[in-house]
């Protein structure tokens, strides 16, 4: 979700306002609806109720399966696991699990020479190049071929569709290429004007420049950042190096059609990937070259709750096992298969996964882990994806859908992302979200959500599903430290039938990447947000016995004040 920025998706949208919310919009996903008329998880009232009903909270292992993390971070140093059986530092597989020193978690995106890997190509680009002298410019019969051949034709040549599909792909590039040269001109200029390195465009934007060549950096930044979808709290720093990966990435995937990319994996991690049972590669640095987005991540689940530093996560008996498996680019199937066992067998009872890819060649095994965390209870919380499609059509991996098994896992929750009308362009579905009336669960806060940032006490706003998928972990995490007896599958009922629902005619909202309106309901199975709140009050009517739930009831309207039931209708 992280490898090519979704504000890229946002090139030719509709203007952002900036409208220096900054402050007051931090921890809106943790408000409530009827109190403070936004469109968060009741998280006070949940917190009210548990005391109330003197329910006590046991502790809780999330593994978080992702970038990497700042382990340093002054928010999340007091909710990190620790390995009990291992000795940091000493060099020994102290708890003969395979993984040295594997303190904090495990590092698949890495070599034992303390070397990792940074960035991949996409996944349809190593498909396409890996069987391309096998079927490229050849007459195939599909019918003649064996299975497992028609398979890998069937997934080549989508990819080798799909890598001729975008005309725009180079018109693209080049637009974003004039952009930052002329962002870049912008910048210097107004760096020298403001006497300072870095600068958000809230504060651009009360910024008075004294001269001509400034007022016009000025305007011209801020024209250039809105057209891209930048929002007001985004640093000039991280604008230009938004831009900078989202042209580097993309000149290589339109040069990669001819010649196939450096196997950057191969030169890092050196194990033989097609060897499932080659899985003791890697290295204990959970943190790692990249670790903003698994940093955020962890922070909205389990950041130290009323310790009054930067943000409050959501659950407060956690601790967080890092499994490093996400690159800048496509993960391996491989390295997400064998960092969900990972977790299972050391104890995680929830696994987050903000990431996902349109190909998955190794399904097979990412399927069977799967399927090992279902057998062993672990329930497992996904990102839906950022590309403003419907996955129930276009798939997304990892997914629910266990071909091998011919089932759906009853542990896996897929999550969109949710807005409210007083945050960003003021979307109830922001317009990057993946949705799918039958693969998309649930609708969790994922727009300008405030978490954890690398550094000792850096926070800031990030915007996905990668952002809804931990918010709904958190939930859930709470959901099994205070009531343990529940299973993942019912966890996983408990937090659809929370949902809260918009099925008045007049709620009706954009569909993602298109001008249509429709009810939220045909956009996600349960037709409704998490909510925090009714999801306890579910569980604990259950008195802790291990009970399918039953049909949730008819959805009910959600009621708002009169007038943000307006802004609703003019910004929706």
């Amino acid at each position: 979700m992280h490898k090519v920025s979704i504000y890229i998706t946002m090139l030719f949208s509709v203007l952002s306002v900036y409208s220096g919310q900054g402050q007051s919009i931090k921890g809106w996903h943790l408000k409530d609806l009827q109190k403070d008329s936004v469109y968060g998880i009741s998280l006070d009232a949940t917190y009210d109720f548990l005391k109330l009903k003197n329910r006590q909270s046991t502790p809780i292992i999330v593994a978080v399966i992702d970038s990497g993390i700042d382990t340093t971070h002054e928010d999340l140093k007091g909710i990190l696991w620790h390995n009990p059986k291992e000795i940091p530092g000493n060099g020994i597989d102290d708890d003969g699990n395979g993984y040295i020193d594997d303190v904090y978690g495990w590092n698949f995106l890495g070599n034992k020479d303390g070397s990792n890997l940074k960035k991949t190509s996409d996944e349809r680009t190593r498909i396409y190049h890996r069987y391309k002298n096998k079927f490229s410019g050849k007459s195939i019969d599909e019918d003649t071929l064996a299975k497992n051949d028609r398979m890998l034709y069937e997934i080549w040549a989508k990819a080798a569709k799909d890598m001729n599909a975008s005309s725009d792909e180079q018109v693209e590039l080049m637009f974003v290429e004039v952009t930052l040269k002329a962002i870049k001109k912008h910048d210097e200029v107004l760096r020298t004007e403001m006497q300072r390195q870095e600068f958000t465009c809230d504060e651009l934007e009360k910024f008075q420049p004294n001269n001509k060549a400034g007022r016009q950096a000025k305007t011209n930044f801020l024209t250039c950042a809105k057209l891209l979808g930048f929002e007001g709290d985004e640093k000039n720093s991280f604008i230009l190096s938004q831009l900078q990966e989202y042209i580097d990435t993309k000149k290589e995937a339109i040069e990669s059609r001819e010649n196939a990319p450096p196997d950057y994996r191969e030169e890092v991690i050196k194990d033989d990937y097609f060897n499932i049972n080659d899985r003791f590669y890697g290295n204990s640095d959970v943190m790692g070259p990249n670790p903003m987005h698994g940093t955020h991540v962890s922070g909205i689940i389990a950041a130290q709750r009323n310790n009054n530093l930067g943000v409050d996560g959501v659950a407060d008996n956690v601790k967080i096992m890092m499994v490093r498996a996400i690159p800048d680019g496509d993960e391996y199937d491989k390295d997400v298969a064998l960092a969900i066992k990972y977790a299972v067998d050391n104890g995680a009872q929830i696994i987050n996964m903000s990431f996902g890819k349109a190909f998955s060649p190794e399904k097979k095994w990412v399927d069977e882990a799967i399927r090992y965390a279902e057998s062993k209870d672990v329930l497992i919380v996904h990102a839906a994806g950022n590309e403003s499609t419907d996955v129930d059509a276009n798939e997304n991996f990892p997914n629910a859908d266990l071909q091998e098994f011919h089932k759906k896992a009853s542990n896996f929750i897929n999550v969109g992302a949710s807005g409210d009308p007083h945050i960003a362009d003021g979307r109830l579905i922001p317009d990057f979200s993946n949705y799918g009336k039958n693969n998309v669960d649930i609708f969790a806060p994922g727009v300008k959500i405030y978490s954890t940032f690398p550094g000792k006490s850096e926070y800031g706003f990030l915007k996905g599903t990668s952002m809804a998928a931990p918010v709904v972990t958190g939930i859930a995490a709470i959901l099994r430290s205070y009531y343990p007896s529940l299973t993942a599958a019912q966890v996983k009922e408990v937090i659809e039938k929370s949902a809260y629902y918009c099925t008045d005619t007049s709620m009706l909202v954009i569909k993602p990447g298109t001008k249509d309106k429709v009810p939220v309901s045909s956009l996600c199975q349960t037709g409704g947000f998490v909510s925090a709140y009714k999801a306890v009050e579910i569980a604990d009517g259950m008195k802790g016995e291990k009970k399918p739930l039953q049909a949730p009831p008819a959805p009910q309207p959600a009621t708002l004040p009169k007038a943000t039931l307006k802004n609703l209708k003019v910004n929706n």
